[in-house]
């Protein structure tokens, strides 16, 4: 797999209309012909206008093709089993070269025989790929479940059958990645001029800096941050936050509307104008039983109403999960479903920084723990 054959001016200054479709072959014949039939249409439609198409099917292809710079669908088609055989081939070959994807744009399309396994496999394909460098747009998935039952909202709204929206929604994210300009996600160059504003960040957390390992990372990430950056620091320790009531969505979007929520307190207090002020939300996590804390899942889940009535697509979101044992990958994931594929949030490559440390201030003796930080407060600005 060819990592580098492209400078950053390169990747800067070419910007061809082509797009590399990677869809790892699947052996089940009877599973292949609704993604290869929505493909095919689409494809052909972009090729006559003129949009250069590659498609691989198999890992092996990809040795002489340089992959950084470039604008990446993973089409992924699941067996009866939910399983791609070649797809693990695929994560394998990303971890093994952590530079491939460097500067590329990626989207993702699932197509599943049942109602499971599609959004998990999604999860873990963008995180491997974003380890690598891969940067995703908000909403970078199309997810189509068996029965492509999750398309039948859209096909009430749009009047079309659930086939035609899976068909509209394939286009779309290609013609979305496409288009995207990654400088929207912080990607600089060598002869960029200098940011006209600082960045400002919206760092949220629920830990308590005399215990936590994951605040003691934060702090050595900001402290490598220019100093013109703002950081606005909220904690959801010390107050109530209440989880979403499920409102209808009229009485969602109506406090939305007013940038408010129906629980009020520290979510429209502070959380709210924080994101909303900011460029991008460093979500600051521990690993908490392989999942979010109680309080960072009531932030994400109440951030809905805020979502309704505000285009978030070129917010960034950036994420520190420190975890006592191991999982810190899970929680990454959840993370960037939530933001990423649900809140619209940019996914900017290698969005995460994921470290183990157990006892209190033991992050401190993580071996070359101030370089990491050091490189990711430089790859956040």
């Amino acid at each position: 797999m060819t990592t580098s054959a492209k400078s950053d001016n390169e990747i800067h200054n070419n910007k061809p209309k082509e797009l590399l479709v990677i869809r790892p072959i699947c052996e089940m014949l009877g599973r292949i012909g609704r993604m290869e039939q929505v493909l095919g249409d689409c494809l052909t439609r972009l090729e006559a206008e003129g949009i250069r198409v590659t498609l691989v099917e198999k890992v092996s292809e990809l040795e002489d093709i340089p992959m950084p710079g470039k604008k990446v669908i993973f089409a992924i088609c699941l067996s009866e089993s939910g399983v791609n055989l070649e797809y693990y081939r695929l994560l394998e070959a990303f971890r093994l070269h952590p530079h491939c994807l460097d500067g590329s744009v990626g989207g993702i399309i699932v197509d599943g025989a049942s109602d499971l396994y599609t959004k998990a496999l999604a999860r873990r394909m963008a995180f491997s790929a974003n380890s690598s460098g891969c940067t995703f747009p908000g909403k970078p998935l199309v997810e189509a479940t068996g029965t492509l039952a999750n398309f039948r909202v859209l096909s009430q709204i749009t009047g079309k059958s659930v086939e035609e929206v899976y068909a509209l929604q394939v286009e779309n994210l290609m013609r979305k990645v496409l288009d995207f300009d990654l400088t929207d996600a912080g990607w600089c160059y060598p002869d960029d001029a200098p940011s006209a504003s600082p960045l400002h960040i919206a760092a949220i957390h629920s830990g308590s800096r005399k215990t936590s390992n994951t605040l003691l990372l934060w702090d050595m990430i900001r402290r490598n941050l220019p100093k013109d950056t703002v950081v606005e620091e909220v904690s959801l320790r010390n107050g109530s936050i209440q989880d979403c009531r499920g409102c209808t969505f009229e009485t969602c979007r109506h406090f939305g509307e007013k940038e408010d929520c129906f629980y009020g307190g520290i979510m429209t207090e502070k959380v709210f104008p924080a994101i909303l002020r900011s460029d991008a939300v460093m979500l600051i996590s521990p690993n908490y039983n392989d999942a979010l804390s109680a309080n960072l899942t009531a932030m994400v889940n109440r951030l809905t109403a805020l979502f309704r009535t505000h285009d978030f697509s070129k917010k960034r979101i950036y994420s520190l999960v420190v975890s006592g044992y191991s999982g810190g990958d899970i929680v990454s994931e959840q993370i960037l479903g939530a933001f990423c594929f649900n809140k619209n949030f940019i996914l900017p490559g290698r969005f995460a920084i994921v470290e183990t440390a157990n006892d209190p201030g033991a992050i401190l003796n993580v071996p070359g723990i101030e370089t990491k930080a050091r490189t990711f407060a430089r790859h956040m600005w």
